[in-house]
């Protein structure tokens, strides 16, 4: 009997785009995930591809994601940001000639010259790169809600949650030319009152934490190793704990291994200021280059030099480690099921590449071990797994997120329970204004359109969460009370009028994303 592995990465960030300056920090957040998690898996992708590989992944490539990689400007200023890695490489493997380092800058220059020119042979363009593997059958793309919203937090205002899930099926449909199958629920997130509107955006599958299904009732006959199937059809899958523990864990993960490179300790924070300024978003402050010579070095607290292939022969070993484990996992569950086992591992796709930053490597082999088939074990989406096992147990999974907790107290905490009284507000007022219909001024539903991307991108998970953590909540609190005030201020001159031209276009040309958002959608909900 064959069991199934369902590798499920999901890949997002928020909208950060600032045309305004010509540099701005927070926008790195992208460039750095495009040179060290998208790029090196678009070529994991093109590797298995000529070779023959199966190498089946499942991918969520948000709609604010979807929207900075179709970004002109910031694709220019991607180029920009690979162009000077480069040159900084370059830099370092002159000032470290006679230096224990060289190697490592060296390496580095290489690997930024591969980055930069399969950008340029992609022409800037990842997104169709993607949808390229998934209409060759390599991979399945799945969408998540329009702007990373923790959807049970929108439980009691249906039009609000409509809009979500539907602006980001239109999305989809925009980028990757067929609606979407699945549904990355962000933060795993879920509560039963969901799944009516799941339903209606034609969505038929997502993913719980495990305890999501484990909890579901009546209990899972296969616990998280089969889908289970809510009342309105759609299929839910539980992350396999056992493989979550050996890749996420602080205490027991494969990336807190000794040998791998550390992050946190970059040249940006050890080089000259001035030796750096020019490659860096914020002149006058430091900030991580992408160079890095240290590895995890233990617990010693003293960080001993990266040596690549130590770090490439401890990715062999986890990755060898991590399908054995899978196998036997397998072998287990067969002796147990009368049917096939779903081993389901999602992982947020930033951590392969940016935080860890072997986890390409380790995925490569992962994909080279499963073509081997041990136990029968083969990779697979959730969407095959469900052609292949359609008949599958009815029941109500239980509220959960893969959060703190295992609910939704991340989002909503003493640090940013300030947002949601504002949000609820705007809420209902963009209802209110759908409920009027198009208006025969063309500027108003330009205006309209605006007030819904307003809306939609003060409701992300992500302020809250950075809120909460503490890692930029200036910015942060900025973004939302930006969003909300700029929605306040179409919202009075679309009751009171007129609408200021000069300033709803200033707006459309920063917050750009959605460019044919249906503002119907926050209309009468189900």
């Amino acid at each position: 009997m064959s069991h199934f592995l369902c590798l499920v990465l999901h890949a997002h960030l928020p909208f950060v785009r600032h045309p305004e300056h010509d540099r701005f920090l927070e926008e790195n957040w992208l460039y750095e995930a495009v040179a060290e998690t998208y790029l090196p898996l678009l070529g994991n992708l093109a590797a298995w591809e000529r070779e023959g590989l199966p190498g089946r992944l499942t991918l969520t490539l948000s709609p604010t994601l979807c929207a900075m990689l179709r970004d002109p400007l910031l694709m220019r200023r991607c180029a920009r940001y690979l162009e000077e890695r480069v040159e900084l490489a370059e830099r370092e493997a002159h000032r470290t000639r006679w230096d224990p380092r060289q190697p490592l800058a060296l390496f580095y220059e290489q690997r930024f010259r591969e980055t930069r020119d399969l950008f340029a042979a992609l022409k800037g363009d990842l997104t169709g790169a993607f949808r390229g593997f998934q209409d060759r059958g390599r991979i399945e793309i799945i969408t998540c809600s329009a702007t990373h919203a923790v959807l049970p937090l929108l439980a009691d205002d249906p039009p609000a949650l409509r809009a979500q899930l539907l602006a980001a099926r239109d999305d989809y449909q925009v980028c990757f030319g067929r609606p979407p199958r699945g549904l990355w629920l962000p933060e795993c997130a879920y509560t039963p009152a969901l799944d009516p509107f799941l339903k209606e955006a034609g969505l038929r599958w997502f993913i719980l934490d495990s305890h999501g299904l484990l909890h579901a009732s009546p209990r899972p006959r296969y616990a998280v190793f089969a889908p289970i199937l809510t009342e309105n059809g759609l299929a839910a899958f539980g992350r396999d704990l056992e493989s979550a523990r050996q890749v996420w864990s602080r205490h027991e993960g494969y990336p807190g291994d000794p040998r791998y490179r550390e992050f946190y300790r970059d040249a940006g924070y050890d080089l000259d200021l001035e030796y750096l300024r020019p490659f860096l978003a914020a002149p006058e402050h430091r900030g991580f280059t992408g160079i890095k010579y240290h590895r995890v070095s233990g617990k010693s607290g003293k960080k001993e030099l990266y040596l690549r292939a130590d770090a490439l022969q401890a990715a062999d070993t986890h990755a060898r480690h991590f399908v054995a484990a899978r196998a036997a996992q397998a072998d287990r569950l067969g002796a147990l099921f009368a049917r096939s086992a779903v081993i389901v591992c999602p992982y947020d796709a930033e951590l392969f590449g940016h935080w860890w930053y072997e986890g390409p490597e380790f995925l490569d082999r992962i994909v080279r071990l499963m073509a081997l088939k041990p136990s029968g074990l083969q990779l697979a989406t959730p969407a095959e797994c469900l052609r292949e096992q359609p008949l599958n147990q009815v029941a109500t999974p239980a509220a959960s997120s893969w959060g703190e907790g295992g609910h939704w107290q991340m989002w909503v905490h003493p640090a940013n329970a300030w947002i949601h009284p504002h949000l609820r507000i705007a809420q209902a007022r963009m209802t209110e204004l759908a409920g009027r219909g198009e208006s025969p001024d063309a500027v108003a539903n330009r205006a309209l359109r605006q007030a819904g991307r307003e809306l939609l991108l003060a409701q992300a998970s992500d302020w809250p969460f950075i809120l909460r953590t503490g890692t930029s909540p200036e910015y942060a609190q900025r973004r939302v009370t930006r969003h909300l005030a700029r929605f306040t201020q179409l919202y009075d001159q679309l009751t009171r009028g007129p609408v200021a031209a000069a300033s709803l276009a200033a707006m459309e040309s920063q917050d750009n994303l959605f460019p044919e958002l249906d503002c119907s959608h926050w209309r009468a909900a189900l």
